[in-house]
């Protein structure tokens, strides 16, 4: 497709009989592009960009990026990656986009930036406002979430401990066939002194995050299993691979056993694929949202 690309396009440079002689064009190439209508070859030039388009992965390109020589801005092509350092640094973070999920949402979140100032429009500098759920992509539960009186007591955003967001932690792959019960907290084997784990289930399997209706069949955890995991384990920080860590049968008994001694925190939502289950350094930082009982948050695994 490309080499086509290339000779048709010195075709339409080049028109003149005495030219295209002299080119590298086949006697059956001369006659073919002769033969071909303006719109044919208007669609063998521009069909390489349909398919570079279509071939973006999960993430659609939001406002002013990944654009190249196919409509782009003088080559500038800013650099996207999920990976760092050959393979050291991995963003388990979910990107924000339009598309991103929120929970109990068939249509992802929507338009959330607005281009409040435009240098386009005379402005000395690009300004843009954010609104968006605090409890959408991936993002971080406060014990405000589902008890009233430590919302009104101001257990927020901003009182979680970053020592607990922040340290050594464990990736593990849960069994694919059924939510995370005490049964399965039991056969996972987790020793005493893990305080930080990352729970990958079939939800990564299934690309849940990727699909766009909210989907309640997700696996999470059953009040058996928070509670199990709270009696006989030193986790601290649970993260995993949906919207919620709770499954949706479980859903506020799970969280309240979680979350009614302040010491657990829940970060929901990760971007688990293609990463190894094993042991990581984990960085978590949410916003620093005075009154906020959920915010979006940005992690990283370290080797």
């Amino acid at each position: 497709m490309y080499l086509m690309h290339v000779r048709f396009f010195n075709v339409i440079l080049t028109p003149s009989k005495d030219l295209l002689k002299t080119s590298k064009l086949s006697s059956l190439e001369n006659m073919m592009a002769r033969k071909m209508s303006p719109q044919l070859i208007l669609l063998i030039l521009v069909l390489p960009c349909m398919v570079r388009s279509s071939q973006d992965s999960a993430y659609p390109p939001p406002y002013g990026v990944d654009k190249d020589s196919c409509g782009g801005s003088a080559g500038l092509i800013p650099p996207r990656r999920e990976v760092y350092g050959n393979g050291r640094i991995y963003d388990i973070t979910h990107r924000i986009t339009s598309e991103t999920r929120s929970w109990d949402s068939d249509e992802g979140i929507g338009l959330y930036l607005t281009l409040y100032a435009s240098m386009k429009n005379g402005s000395d500098c690009n300004f843009s406002l954010i609104k968006l759920p605090a409890h959408s992509g991936t993002h971080v539960d406060a014990p405000g979430h589902v008890f009233e009186n430590y919302y009104e007591a101001g257990f927020d955003i901003d009182s979680l401990d970053l020592e607990i967001l922040n340290g050594p932690a464990l990736l593990v792959d849960v069994p694919r066939d059924k939510n995370i019960t005490a049964e399965v907290m039991k056969s996972l084997n987790i020793p005493r002194g893990v305080k930080r784990v990352l729970f990958r289930t079939l939800n990564t399997d299934r690309r849940l995050m990727w699909q766009k209706p909210f989907d309640t069949s997700y696996v999470g955890f059953m009040k058996d299993g928070a509670q199990w995991l709270k009696d006989n384990t030193d986790i601290k920080l649970v993260g995993t691979d949906y919207l919620s860590v709770a499954a949706f049968d479980d859903l506020i008994p799970a969280h309240l056993v979680f979350l009614e001694s302040r010491e657990i925190i829940l970060v929901e939502g990760l971007k688990l694929e293609d990463v190894k289950a094993g042991i990581y350094n984990v960085h978590c930082l949410p916003l620093r949202l005075l009154g906020a009982e959920g915010s979006p948050i940005r992690c990283i695994l370290i080797k």
